[in-house]
């Protein structure tokens, strides 16, 4: 009878840890300068997912709002991706969806991003952060 009670007992136990919350904690400004700092200068998503103005230059107020990609591959692919979305304040995806995305390289449905946007295999840590960050912006320009 101990035995079942204590097996009972660490099998609760084992399942809370592993499962995932519906609430996660707010996001620290730590955390939302961290994923900044990771979306700006390492991943570098602007260049993709931002308005360009004729000189190659972010126009202000439009950052991570989405463009049209300028560039193509040499040889067409099907899948190639003519646009870019707007990930400023990361409409339509879940928190846990898209830290997933950045982790695993695969969305929601399990299918990678269409190139030419990079399949990530960001740590949990950093994917949070990018997300956190992503989040705390207004989907609308200014």
């Amino acid at each position: 009878m101990k035995l079942t009670v204590i097996c009972c007992v660490l099998m609760l136990a084992l399942i809370s840890v592993f499962t995932p919350t519906a609430v996660s904690a707010p996001a620290t400004a730590g955390q939302i300068a961290r994923g900044k700092y990771l979306v700006e200068n390492v991943a570098r998503c602007g260049d993709c997912h931002s308005q360009l103005d004729e000189k190659g230059e972010p126009v202000p107020g439009k950052e991570l709002r989405g463009a049209t990609l300028t560039f193509k591959p040499i040889t067409p692919i099907p899948i190639w991706a003519d646009k870019a979305p707007n990930i400023a304040g990361l409409r339509g995806w879940e928190e846990e969806d898209a830290v997933k995305f950045l982790v695993t390289g695969l969305a929601y449905n399990d299918l990678p991003a269409r190139p030419p946007m990079p399949q990530y295999r960001m740590t949990m840590e950093d994917a949070q952060a990018v997300v956190a960050y992503l989040k705390s912006l207004s989907p609308r320009a200014k």
